[in-house]
Parts: structure tokens; C-alpha cells; sequence
């Protein structure tokens, strides 16, 4: 079994193919599996990590105005579509499956073209324009959220949920706290703004590290690495930081499975990975969806956790009020409603989406 897996950009689209690689390489022994990313993605770093080879193509989104950027644009994709094809052909994969993310067209379309059988999978509520549009030359269509169906044919979906590490799931929360430095009987927020990084998010938190202290709540605070030394700076000039125990603030975790473990409660974007981790450990969170992204899809992904009572929702804009510190006292000090929304949470897990995904290798290689 040959099989290339494609997606990158963020952690988002990079963590669902890892999942993905690694049951296919629990249930056919000796498989051949390769990456292909983008050059200026994240891929490029954690693929090897997780202990997959990955081969990089230029390409780029279009720009809908039409500058001399947007003729910039058409080459490197052009040239990304090239190499796509020339990998295919020398790789000859049995499959090619995409996580999402700009790279996924030229790969999944050029292996479309080539007649190889086809899978994407779309994370989000909200699906984006390279999924709507390879859905017209795929076998199969993943998806996370049932309220993305009516977007793609209907004959080719299939609802699979999304896939999650191993090491998520298998996650202990006594050892995860003990190898995150911090103390059992104290409740511990975690908060994350996605794999870059949330600038606006970081501003708010900062605002509220001591109202967290003194209430006797731990925080695991993930910056992103473009942003740790401002974040530290802000913490400096307003809190004396080294006196304040429990307290983490750190640029990224490769262990972000202890990090989601430990956590009673977790601020985060609204990316449907973290999300699908969240719903997996049953964790109550407040998502802030990122204003930023194509379609506003985060927010369909963050309001369709909170019709079911898994978290609060809370814009960007509303930030600048006590919205968030409010909102963190009132759950984290109240069991009834931390439970309520754990449940919530945990109700709406799937946890055989990488299971899923891949029996569709073998409905589709039929």
C-alpha cells in the first residue's frame, strides 16, 4: 500500500493526516506513506517530528483582485502543479488523501486527473473553495461536521469525524499535570490560539493573569512562537512574573497532549482540530473564533459546540471588555456548570474518525 497524504498550513491540517499515516500504517503493515506540503507551511517542521517523510511544492491561495501579485500567484501554483504531478508519478501512490490547506490542489487534482483514487477531508463547518472544488473530481468526501454536507454531492460524502492523535486520546491527566509542572488540587486553564498564535487573544489574557493568580488558577498560556517575546515583555511590565507560581507562558508544546489533558477548562480558537480534541477529552472551553479566515468558518464551528452547550462563544471584537475574565471565573468556580458542559463536550466526540477515513481506502480502491 502506497498512499500520499496531503495538507499543511497550520497544525489544523497537518495533525488530522498524521492521525490518518499512522492507522494506515497500524492496519497494513510494510505501507509506504510520503507528505507533500507547502514550502512555507508548518508541515515542513512537524511532519518529521511525528516520523514521516514530506516533500515540499510551491503554492500559494489567488488573490480576487487582480494585481501583478495575482500573476506572481498563477505561476507558483502552476509550478506547484507540476512538481505535484512529477512526485505522483514517480511515488505511484495507491491513494492520495487531503487534509486541507492550498497544497491539496494541485496534489489531489493531478492525482484526480491521473485516475488514482481520491479522498479529501473537510474539517470545518463552513467548507473552504479548494474542497468545493475538488469535490467535483474525488471519490470520497470526509466530513467532520454534518452541517458541511449540503455544500459537496451528496453521493460521495461521508460523515467520519476528525481524526485525532493517538496520544490525545491515551493521555493522562495526574501524569499530564505532574510532567506540565503544576499542582493537582488547583484548576488549570489552558490557553491557545491555534499553531501561529493569536495576537488579540494573548492582549486579553495578559490583561487577566492576575485576577487568574489570585483566584488560585493555573494557566498554561501557548503564545506561538511569533509572539512569545512581546507576550513576556507585557507580562513584565505589568505582573511580577517569577513570584507568580502556576503560572506558564510558553512560545509552543510539541506535548500538546499533556497540555489538553491537564487543562479543566481551554480558551481557544475555533479550528475544528482543537475542537475535535477538545470534544474528544470532554473538556468545556471558550472559543473565540478568528475573524481572519476564509468564510468565517470558525465561527460555524464554534456555534455548533455551543447550540449543544459544549462551550461559549465569545467574538474577538467583545474582547476588549471583561467579557473573558467574567466568563472563566463563572465556569471554572462553578462544578455544576463545569460538569454540565464536560458532558456537553464529550457527547459530541468521535473518536473512530481515523478508523473511518481509512476504511474508505478500501471501499474506493474497489
Amino acid at each position: 500500500m502506497k498512499v500520499i497524504i496531503t495538507g499543511g498550513g497550520t497544525g489544523g491540517h497537518i495533525y488530522p493526516g498524521v492521525a490518518i499515516a499512522k492507522k494506515i500504517q497500524e492496519k497494513y503493515k510494510g505501507a509506504e506513506i510520503i507528505f507533500v506540503g507547502s514550502e512555507n507551511g508548518l508541515e515542513g517542521k512537524l511532519v518529521p517530528k511525528e516520523g514521516f517523510k514530506i516533500k515540499l511544492i510551491p503554492v500559494e491561495g489567488l488573490n480576487k483582485r487582480i494585481s501583478f501579485g495575482t500573476f506572481k500567484s498563477v505561476i507558483k501554483v502552476l509550478k506547484g502543479f507540476g512538481k505535484a504531478g512529477k512526485i505522483i508519478n514517480e511515488f505511484k501512490p495507491d491513494v492520495v488523501i487531503g487534509t486541507g490547506g492550498y497544497v491539496c490542489g494541485p496534489v489531489v487534482m493531478q492525482a484526480a486527473l491521473k485516475g488514482i483514487p481520491t479522498i479529501i477531508h473537510e474539517q470545518n463547518a463552513f467548507p473552504g473553495v479548494t474542497n468545493k472544488i475538488l469535490s467535483h473530481f474525488v471519490d470520497r468526501i470526509a466530513i467532520t461536521f454534518r452541517e458541511s454536507e449540503k455544500y459537496f454531492p451528496k453521493n460521495k460524502v461521508v460523515y467520519t469525524g476528525n481524526p485525532i492523535r493517538k496520544q490525545i486520546l491515551m493521555a493522562n491527566k495526574e501524569q499530564a499535570i505532574s510532567s506540565m509542572g503544576l499542582e493537582k488540587n488547583k484548576p488549570i486553564v489552558l490557553v491557545v490560539g491555534g499553531s501561529r498564535g493569536a495576537k488579540n487573544i494573548n492582549i486579553a489574557v495578559v490583561d487577566i493573569i492576575n485576577e487568574l493568580y489570585k483566584n488560585g488558577i493555573q494557566l498554561i498560556f501557548i503564545t506561538g512562537e511569533n509572539n512569545y517575546n512581546e507576550v513576556i515583555e507585557k507580562v513584565k511590565s505589568k505582573y511580577q512574573i517569577n513570584n507568580m507560581k502556576g503560572i506558564k507562558i510558553l512560545p509552543y508544546v510539541y506535548n500538546m497532549h499533556d497540555a489538553l489533558a491537564a487543562s479543566d477548562l481551554i480558551i481557544s480558537r475555533a479550528g475544528a482540530t482543537i475542537i475535535s480534541e477538545i470534544t474528544a477529552l470532554g473538556k468545556p472551553s471558550i472559543l473565540i473564533p478568528s475573524p481572519y479566515v476564509a468564510n468565517n468558518h470558525q465561527e460555524y464551528n464554534a456555534r455548533a459546540l455551543e447550540e449543544k452547550g459544549a462551550c461559549i462563544v465569545i467574538k474577538e471584537s467583545e474582547l476588549k471588555n471583561d467579557i473573558l475574565k467574567e466568563q472563566v471565573l463563572n465556569i471554572v468556580k462553578n462544578k455544576e456548570i463545569l460538569l454540565n458542559m464536560a458532558n456537553a463536550s464529550k457527547k459530541l466526540s468521535k473518536l473512530d474518525a481515523a478508523d473511518n477515513i481509512v476504511n474508505l481506502i478500501e471501499e474506493i480502491k474497489k
